[in-house]
């Protein structure tokens, strides 16, 4: 795993009502500060990358749908440096992804059905501290493309 970042298995709590689906709160050991909460509803196949924060720290969650998120590590001095991670999150891997600054990522509807991407931001957008590349640059070595192993 890229240093840095952590993966938190969530909790889900079921009954014959429904369910409740935990994301984070404010006594967890990984909340930091509250900026922000968004949504980003992503499209099955379609890719939603690459971008990189200055000052934010994410926490990801998908709480509906599947999606495949991808992260490149390019911090100097980083034992981790150069390295690519795959994760995939959904309803059926229902995890919190904690993302630090500088850690490039993006991520891809898999499945059938539209995903539904949850972010509690450490601070709120910020037009500035976001820099961005097209999914295909080949600055990050990834190909995007589905993968038959």
């Amino acid at each position: 795993m890229i240093d840095g970042v952590k993966i938190t298995p969530l909790t889900q709590i079921l009954d014959e009502r429904g369910k409740v689906m935990h994301m984070m709160k404010s006594t967890d050991s990984l909340f930091s500060e509250f900026g922000e909460i968004y949504f980003s509803r992503v499209f099955p196949g379609a890719v939603k990358a690459w971008h990189i924060h200055d000052k934010m720290t994410i926490n990801y969650a998908v709480p509906h749908g599947k999606i495949k998120l991808v992260l490149f590590d390019e911090r100097d001095g980083s034992p981790t440096r150069g390295e690519i991670n795959e994760i995939f999150l959904g309803e059926d891997n229902y995890q919190l992804v904690t993302i630090p600054p500088f850690v490039w990522n993006g991520f891809k509807g898999i499945g059938l059905d539209v995903a539904l991407v949850a972010n509690c931001a450490s601070i709120p957008h910020d037009p500035d501290e976001i820099h961005r590349l097209d999914p295909d640059d080949c600055h990050i070595p990834y190909d995007w493309a589905l993968k038959n192993r």
